[in-house]
């Protein structure tokens, strides 16, 4: 057993599931937790699974009977994770990629770096014709993520990997926030623990049509909307971040898609 697990839910995306396990690098030493939400289309062949993974480390499977929703797969793969000596949990989606040994990177950053307990990378964006679409330069320091996780997640979901410790006194993902969880449980963590993002590009996420942060945009900004209400504060950048995300609840996507690309 290695000392860092990566987490990845999966519903009805094989293909998604089989690229993302090819994306690790052979020299990675981790193992994978898979846990399907109750696919029924698109269900997972193991065999194809474990061929493709060529990293140093164990795959383990999660099924669901029924579909629960992403935070409700999340949070069943994390009790799993709870009862086993990890160390370290890692995310990843389906469909999303690995660039470079980015899971040794993050795991010696954490074990040299012991006050900061969640690490995340800047990110590539591309089509999913794999088409570079843009880059995502995150915040390094914690003063500046905290600050600016009330406009937007500081943390890229699929980037992170964080110290299992956490989640004694952080808990789960929240589930009353739909289509926001990563949101509200990075905000948890970070107002008890320090953050940081490696300022290198070792993750490429997948901008799928129909992908959750498209389709359901509104209910996921109304969320944010929430959550930021939940850690309001009278200052700058908490009325800043309600006041951004009550324009962004009514601005097309388009218009957003179009000034993440004129900022490259």
């Amino acid at each position: 057993m290695n000392s860092a697990i990566l987490l990845i839910p999966h519903f009805n995306n094989p293909e998604g599931l089989t690229k993302s396990l090819r994306s690790i690098d052979a020299n990675e030493c981790i193992d994978v937790l898979i846990v399907d939400d109750g696919s029924k289309k698109e269900q997972i062949d193991e065999v194809t699974l474990k061929l493709a993974f060529k990293a140093k480390g164990t795959i383990y499977f999660e099924y669901l009977q029924e579909n629960q929703g992403i935070e409700n797969a999340l949070n069943h793969g994390l009790q799993y994770i709870l009862t086993k000596q990890y160390e370290y949990i890692a995310r990843l989606d389906c469909g999303d990629m690995c660039l470079g040994e980015r899971f040794r990177m993050q795991q010696q950053f954490l074990a040299k770096n012991r006050e900061i307990k969640i690490v995340g990378t800047n990110v590539i964006a591309v089509g999913i014709d794999d088409k570079f679409l843009y880059k995502l330069t995150m915040p390094e320091n914690h003063e500046e993520i905290r600050n600016k996780m009330y406009f937007n997640s500081m943390l890229i979901h699929p980037t992170v990997m964080f110290s299992k410790e956490i989640l004694t006194t952080v808990g789960l993902y929240p589930t009353q926030y739909k289509w926001a969880e990563d949101y509200a449980f990075f905000f948890s963590i970070i107002e008890q623990y320090k953050a940081f993002n490696i300022q290198e590009y070792l993750s490429q996420i997948e901008i799928n049509d129909s992908g959750i942060s498209i389709t359901k945009r509104k209910q996921q900004v109304k969320s944010r909307i929430n959550i930021i209400k939940a850690h309001f504060y009278f200052g700058f950048f908490p009325i800043y971040g309600l006041i951004r995300n009550y324009v962004l609840l009514y601005m097309p996507y388009q218009l957003i898609f179009f000034i993440k690309k004129i900022k490259q």
